[in-house]
């Protein structure tokens, strides 16, 4: 991960980078929104994806539905996206001390509160603006995947 962030860094010096992260296992019309936003709050943005592992651990058995390979290709295909990377583990630290993203965006079903503690005071300590942008209405992977009789699994 760290290579292919650093040499997107050295390509876009000077530009305002924002970054995100998510599984983005069943992508959405909300997903699209928010990447169209969080592209909209910089110059280049960057999107961190969970492993495969790293879904299974949040979502459980079951998940995730799409392969870390398709869904990064899916991503990197969507106009607002420049490059997208997979991170491990059960948090995106690694992921934004890498990559020390001007702006730090995350969708409306989050709060200050809810996130990701260790994330939050990372992204503070390098002054990175921390943007909480709109929740899509009446929509979610889980909505979705339940509308088809996928089982999930809640852990």
């Amino acid at each position: 991960m760290s290579g292919k962030i650093e040499q997107m860094r050295q390509e876009v010096q000077g530009m305002k980078i924002v970054a995100t992260n998510g599984c983005f296992d069943v992508l959405h019309k909300g997903h699209v929104e928010y990447l169209q936003e969080s592209k909209n709050s910089g110059d280049f943005l960057v999107v961190g994806i969970n492993s495969d592992a790293s879904v299974r651990a949040l979502k459980g058995e079951g998940r995730p539905v799409n392969k870390v390979i398709d869904r990064m290709t899916v991503l990197a295909g969507l106009e607002a996206v420049d490059c997208v990377v997979e991170f491990k583990g059960h948090n995106a630290c690694q992921f934004i001390e890498t990559c020390r993203p001007d702006v730090y965006t995350k969708g409306g079903d989050y709060s200050m509160k809810s996130l990701n503690q260790s994330e939050l005071s990372l992204l503070r300590d390098f002054g990175a603006q921390i943007l909480i942008l709109k929740k899509a209405e009446n929509v979610s992977s889980s909505m979705i995947l339940e509308s088809t009789n996928t089982p999930l699994s809640s852990k």
